[in-house]
């Protein structure tokens, strides 16, 4: 599987067999931060498309030295909400081999829900998900894999970083007027998830969540993913006012933190906790799962019903 998002081209070689756990051979990624490689017009540059090309190349080759059956490719909000995304497409498929496959903001959403119920089960009842990426931020909420509301925004860490912030640490005025943003683009959403009542669990993926998450507390990723980890709003807004005023350098010394992450992890706290606050959520419990698994498991699915 490979994907292609906002921030990293990751490629997962996977063992699969229906019913079973989804377990991970091999692991690589490379940092693009393909969301910051956009011009004035929202179209991605020529050095970002080289990069792309040079990444999913090597990903491409990397999956036949592995011997993998079936590749996987997909590319997620970057290339999605870029003016110039065909061609983009067309020139990574020119000089690859690859042709990646454009999820849109609902498919996204949708898919990383499914991984998350197939986590939690059944038992879990209705649950609520937010999931930051470096592009967008999905929503989603149900009871059944399905999810009853499904909703993406472009609300991404790393598209806020580079549209909001051109100082480092990032202006107060800045910040409170990307909260004040924030709060705009989440009040409709959130009034269709009110409708739905409450749910039993509140979860979230990303690494930006988990980042968050260690940061306030949580385990690191070395215990494993069976350990339980949370995020609470009151220890986020607490991190919030203590980041907020450091500079990238300094916050990339943090334990748990990446030096290719750093400069955007404000405005992924702030999104977390405007979202947080809009869903009156006080406690996420931090889901291993996400959208790759669900594009895994969709795939396992397929095949069973073959």
């Amino acid at each position: 599987m490979l994907d292609v998002g906002s921030n990293t081209v990751h490629l997962v070689a996977v063992d699969t067999r229906g019913g079973a756990r989804p377990s991970p051979m091999s692991d690589w990624k490379t940092g693009l931060r393909l969301v910051e490689q956009l011009d004035d017009g929202g179209a991605i540059t020529d050095k970002g498309i080289k990069k792309l090309i040079a990444a999913v190349g090597e990903a491409a080759q990397l999956a036949d030295q592995l011997g993998c059956q079936e590749l996987i490719p997909f590319a997620t909000s970057a290339i999605r909400s870029a003016t110039n995304g065909p061609e983009v497409l067309d020139a990574v498929e020119r000089d690859t081999g690859v042709r990646l496959t454009v999820l849109s903001g609902e498919e996204e959403a949708r898919l990383t829900f499914l991984a998350v119920r197939r986590w939690y089960g059944w038992s879990a009842g209705r649950i609520v998900n937010i999931d930051i990426g470096g592009g967008s931020l999905e929503l989603t909420t149900g009871t059944d894999e399905e999810p009853d509301v499904a909703v993406s925004l472009d609300l991404g860490a790393g598209r806020l970083t580079h549209s909001w912030f051109d100082t480092d640490p990032p202006a107060r005025k800045k910040i409170n007027l990307l909260r004040d943003y924030i709060d705009a683009e989440l009040y409709e959403p959130a009034k269709r998830f009110q409708l739905l009542g409450e749910a039993r669990v509140a979860a979230g993926t990303s690494k930006t969540l988990r980042t968050l998450a260690r940061l306030t507390g949580a385990a690191p990723s070395s215990a494993g993913p069976f350990v339980q980890r949370t995020l609470t709003a009151a220890g986020l807004r607490q991190l919030i006012a203590f980041i907020s005023r450091m500079t990238s350098a300094d916050r990339a010394e943090l334990e748990g933190v990446s030096l290719d992450r750093s400069h955007q992890l404000v405005a992924g706290a702030l999104v977390a906790e405007a979202s947080m606050r809009a869903l009156g959520i006080e406690k996420l419990d931090i889901c291993p799962w996400a959208l790759r698994e669900g594009v895994i498991l969709r795939r396992i699915d397929k095949e069973s019903d073959t």
